[in-house]
């Protein structure tokens, strides 16, 4: 707990609003974190909401059914029995994860975003290989979900990238 940063952000809501958020990262990422997230504001890349995961009892599905981006989460890797997941660390942020959701064996996370499945039809919030995103971990040496082959989680970015 005392490697944990609380980073306050802006961020650019789906209503066309300046928004303010806030993530518990990991010390040693605070900084690119906020940096971060200052590129996707000038990008004026919307986010739907930035809420800590206390507000939804740390419980991951119900966060990521309200499409909230969040990053620290004191819990497992998704079907990984007792391996931590990157969240536990501060070192893994989730973005909108309605509109880049989990595919995996079992379906898709959160259910809500089956709609954005077809990544063909691009849509505002949803995160692309090489878009705005996509480079703004990249810079910082972060991985994407959705670079991986199987389960595809195109709400992900980690600093293993796993």
């Amino acid at each position: 707990m005392s490697d944990l940063r609380l980073v306050g952000v802006t961020f650019w809501g789906f209503d066309r609003q300046a928004h303010h958020g806030r993530l518990v990262v990991h010390r040693t990422v605070a900084r690119d974190v906020a940096h971060l997230f200052g590129k996707l504001y000038a990008a004026r890349f919307p986010i739907h909401r930035m809420r800590l995961v206390d507000r939804y009892d740390a419980e991951d599905k119900r966060s990521m059914r309200d499409d909230n981006t969040s990053a620290f989460n004191c819990r497992y890797r998704n079907g990984v029995c007792c391996t931590w997941s990157m969240h536990a660390y501060g070192k893994a942020i989730d973005i909108n994860p309605v509109e880049n959701p989990e595919l995996w064996s079992g379906g898709v996370a959160p259910p809500n975003g089956a709609a954005y499945v077809d990544r063909s039809n691009k849509r505002r919030g949803m995160i692309f290989h090489g878009d705005v995103v996509w480079k703004a971990f990249h810079a910082i040496g972060w991985g994407w979900g959705g670079d991986w082959s199987w389960p595809i989680d195109y709400q992900h970015f980690s600093t293993n990238g796993k």
